[in-house]
């Protein structure tokens, strides 16, 4: 009897022993399996390095890379090429706000997966509901819904476009005083343009990058020419490039930068009001067309309802008399 309890315990002790020696090879092989792991992570980093030092790209390019760049290099080993041949939409999606050189592929990427998603999309519905159309109305339905899916990024596009340079064309007359004031407290047009930039963060914030994009290209070691005429072409507003321009020939003749900004900031401000006044005198014409449209019809009711009832009671009588 008294074996039992002996049995028992080294039972419990060969158990626990186990026990503790699985855990102990669990750990020491998962501990290996980490170390390599992070070996080869760091192996493959640099190799992505290598590779990104190899092809010019920059922190920047890598920042850029999310699900929709992933997606798009996807696709493409699959063997759909989504290069577009087009070479204004570069221009228009960096004016847009996009400057990531893979925009190009996602835009086409876009354009694809509304052209065919759109019309499949309402064929569905159609064929699974109790009464479907008409075969020749749902093509035509199917066929606009794909021109509507072709041609609405590239209007959505356009329209984000002229909002961001109708932003730009409003805040950049500020920019100009703002500039003026530091050219003529002895700055540079550097600083003045990293000062400008700075302090129009909030205001404006799509000039504040503009300038402060010319400010980075300028500390990367480009020419004033070549920064200048870069923010002209990606804005592609004219008054900024008329800016750069001007800036450009008073380097190059050497007059002064004070009061070109100075005349140059009296007709941008010329401008603006001008298209204020403009908006101001189109006013009454639009507001024309809600008052006949509305108010007209309305008040002409008003006027002549009086009239109709006196009539109606007037001739009423003499209709029924014997």
């Amino acid at each position: 009897m008294l074996d039992l309890p002996f049995q028992s315990a080294s039972r419990i002790a060969v158990s626990i022993a186990i026990f503790v020696t699985v855990v102990a090879l669990v750990m020491l092989v998962s501990n290996l399996l980490n170390k390599r792991a992070i070996v080869r992570q760091r192996l493959a980093d640099t190799q992505l390095t290598a590779k990104t030092a190899q092809s010019g790209s920059s922190l920047r390019t890598q920042a850029t890379r999310n699900a929709w760049t992933a997606l798009v290099d996807a696709i493409e080993k699959g063997g759909i090429s989504l290069a577009d041949s087009n070479d204004g939409l570069r221009g228009k999606l960096i004016a847009a706000g996009y400057p990531s050189p893979e925009a190009p592929r996602v835009f086409t990427l876009v354009r694809l997966v509304t052209t065919f998603v759109l019309p499949v999309g309402f064929l569905a519905l159609e064929l699974t509901s109790n009464e479907p159309m008409p075969l020749i109305k749902l093509y035509f339905c199917g066929a606009g819904l794909a021109l509507f899916g072709l041609y609405a990024p590239n209007l959505w596009l356009s329209a984000k476009a002229d909002r961001r340079q109708q932003e730009v064309i409003n805040g950049f007359p500020d920019a100009l005083d703002l500039m003026l004031v530091c050219v003529e407290a002895g700055l540079g047009v550097e600083a003045a343009f990293d000062r400008v930039g700075r302090e129009m963060a909030v205001s404006h914030p799509l000039v504040s990058r503009m300038l402060g994009s010319v400010v980075l290209q300028l500390r990367a070691g480009q020419s004033r020419e070549e920064a200048l005429r870069r923010m002209a072409d990606s804005v592609k507003v004219d008054e900024i490039k008329s800016f750069a321009t001007l800036i450009i020939q008073s380097d190059k003749l050497g007059s002064s930068i004070g009061q070109t900004l100075r005349i140059y900031s009296a007709e941008m401000r010329e401008k603006r009001r001008m298209r204020a006044e403009e908006k101001a005198h189109r006013l009454p014409v639009l507001l024309s067309i809600p008052l006949v449209a509305c108010m007209l019809p309305v008040m002409i009711g008003v006027l002549m309802l009086p009239a109709g009832i006196r009539v109606v009671r007037q001739l009423l009588p003499l209709l029924y008399a014997p």
